[in-house]
């Protein structure tokens, strides 16, 4: 729970900078929605990549004339599918707090790096016998690095595409090698 009030401040305190930066230059803060497919992973041979989905809320906030921060609030469908049965599925669904620091390479195109905080709110094994929860098999926090980038085709309508790499083990009490959530993100995405 202290995870989930922690990524919520961060949230909120860039949302405040936004507003005293947006004073100050000469571009406005903007917001936006954006929606799109995940191609999730686990790094453990026992699983291969599963489709998802994504989508949410940002705030761009510039900084400097090439600078800015985008922080996001998104719904992340994660998880894998087990190897050799593919009609069994790990779904690992979490709230996601994305916060990227964007550098505009030109004025439609911009790279992007920054930190993903994740809070579980569904964790579950489905297959063809049904479901069952596996709560206590996996944590409720994620935390990931994010690489991406994006292009604007007018100052609305752009495409995105972003790799999370997981730096938390997202196993309860594991005594192996961690396992990692890994994430492949393409979408669209829309300012007001």
């Amino acid at each position: 729970m202290k995870k989930l009030f922690l990524g919520l401040a961060i949230a909120a305190s860039s949302l405040s900078f936004a507003q005293e930066k947006a004073k100050e230059s000469s571009s406005a803060v903007t917001f936006g929605i954006k929606a799109g497919l995940n191609v999730a992973s686990i790094n453990d041979d026992a699983f291969k990549a599963k489709a998802g989905i994504y989508g949410g809320v940002f705030a761009n906030i510039p900084v400097a004339s090439s600078f800015s921060v985008q922080p996001e609030l998104l719904y992340n469908g994660m998880g894998a599918k087990f190897e050799g049965l593919s009609d069994v599925r790990l779904n690992l669904d979490y709230i996601s707090v994305p916060v990227m620091l964007q550098y505009n390479l030109l004025p439609e195109l911009y790279v992007e790096a920054g930190p993903q905080f994740s809070f579980a709110i569904n964790k579950k094994v489905k297959g063809d016998a049904g479901s069952a929860d596996v709560d206590d098999l996996f944590k409720g926090f994620d935390l990931g690095i994010g690489l991406g980038a994006g292009y604007y085709f007018d100052q609305k309508f752009g495409l995105t595409a972003r790799f999370v790499a997981g730096v938390t083990d997202i196993a309860e009490n594991n005594p192996g090698d961690a396992i990692r959530n890994n994430l492949f993100q393409v979408g669209v995405a829309y300012k007001f």
